[in-house]
C-alpha cells in the first residue's frame, strides 16, 4: 500500500470494576470524531507532522513523541528493515484525559504500521507491542486502553491476550473531559502499594460477577457491580467536580458513574436516550471547567481499529 491511514477510538480503562483488567472503547453517538489518526506512506527521507486539535499538547521535540518511538519498537518487533516514512498524527485527544489518549496514538500508530507492511505482526503480539509503548508513557504495562482501542467493545485482559465480552445493546456511556489534565503516572501514586484481603476479595467478586452478568446478560446484576473498590476512593478527591457530579448524576438516573480511567473525565451509565440527554446537559452546565472540555453521549465502538488504504 502506498498509504494507510489507521483510526484507533478513545478508551475508558478500569470501567470501575476491574482496575487494570477491563477497559471499553467509545463513540459518539453523534458521529464525533473521537479517536485519534495516524497515516503511513511511502518517502524518500523519514517526515513526520500533527495536526488536530490537540496537536499544541504534544511534545516540541518530535523525537520524544510516541508514534515515532512506535515506528523504531515496530521495526524491531517484527524483524524488517527499517526504512524511511512520511507520518502523520491526527491529535484527536486530549492528553491526560482518562481517554486513552497516549493509547489511541499507540494503537493508532503500530495498527497502520503493522498493516502498511502485510501484517509481519500477529495481532497478540502487537497487542503486546502496543502494551509496552503505553507503559512507556503511564509509567506501567497495562492493557485497558489499548486493547478495546485495538480491538473494540468492552474488553477483558486474560493471561495471554484480551477477550471481548458481550455488553448490553441499549447502554448509553455519557462521559465528560471538564478540560484539565492529569498525569496517569502521578494519578497511579494516589494509590496505596498494598491492599487489605477484605478489599482483595471485594475487588475479584464484583469483577467475577460483572463478567457472569455479562455473559448472562444480567442487566441489573451488572449495573450493581460497577463500583471501584481499588481506585477511586483514593483518586475521586483529587479530580475537581467529581464527587458531587457523582451524587447530581446520580438523582438524575443514572445507573452507574465513574472514573474513566485515572480521570479527570468521568462516565455515567443511562439506560435511556432521555436520561443519558439530561445528563450530558448536567455535565456540559456543571463539570467543563473550560473550553477544552466536552462531554458526548457514546455506545461502545465495536469495531476497534478502522484502517482506509490507498495504492
Amino acid at each position: 500500500m502506498a498509504r494507510v491511514t489507521a483510526y484507533a477510538p478513545a478508551s475508558m480503562g478500569n470501567v470501575s470494576v476491574g482496575f487494570d483488567l477491563l477497559g471499553a472503547a467509545l463513540q459518539p453517538v453523534d458521529g464525533t470524531l473521537l479517536g485519534d489518526r495516524v497515516s503511513v506512506e511511502e518517502a524518500a527521507l523519514p517526515a513526520f507532522r500533527c495536526c488536530g486539535p490537540y496537536q499544541d499538547v504534544l511534545p516540541k521535540d518530535p523525537a520524544q513523541n510516541i508514534v515515532l518511538r512506535a515506528v523504531d519498537a515496530f521495526f524491531k518487533a517484527s524483524g524488517l528493515a527499517s526504512q524511511p516514512l512520511a507520518l502523520t498524527l491526527e491529535k484527536n485527544l486530549p492528553v491526560g484525559s482518562g481517554l486513552g489518549s497516549s493509547a489511541s496514538s499507540v494503537v493508532a500508530a503500530c495498527a497502520a504500521l503493522n498493516r502498511f507492511f502485510g501484517e509481519p505482526l500477529s495481532q497478540v503480539a502487537l497487542l503486546k507491542l502496543m502494551g509496552e509503548l503505553e507503559g512507556e508513557i503511564s509509567g506501567s504495562v497495562h492493557y485497558d486502553n489499548v486493547a478495546p482501542s485495538y480491538l473494540g467493545g468492552l474488553q477483558l485482559m486474560v493471561a495471554d491476550f484480551a477477550r471481548k465480552l458481550p455488553a448490553f445493546d441499549d447502554w448509553y456511556w455519557v462521559v465528560a473531559y471538564s478540560g484539565i489534565s492529569l498525569s496517569t503516572a502521578k494519578m497511579r501514586a494516589l494509590l496505596p502499594a498494598h491492599y487489605d484481603r477484605g478489599t482483595t476479595i471485594a475487588f475479584g467478586q464484583n469483577l467475577a460477577a460483572f463478567v457472569d452478568a455479562c455473559y448472562r446478560q444480567d442487566q441489573a446484576q451488572a449495573l450493581a457491580m460497577l463500583k471501584d473498590e481499588l481506585a477511586e476512593p483514593y483518586r475521586a478527591p483529587h479530580i475537581p467536580g467529581f464527587v458531587a457530579a457523582k451524587a447530581a448524576l446520580t438523582e438524575l438516573g443514572a445507573e452507574a458513574v465513574g472514573i474513566s480511567g485515572s480521570g479527570p473525565t468521568l462516565f455515567s451509565v443511562c439506560r435511556d436516550i432521555e436520561t443519558a440527554r439530561q445528563a450530558k446537559a448536567y455535565l456540559d452546565n456543571c463539570y467543563l471547567a473550560n473550553a477544552r472540555g466536552f462531554a458526548h453521549i457514546c455506545r461502545l465502538a465495536e469495531d476497534g481499529v478502522i484502517y482506509q488504504s490507498e495504492k
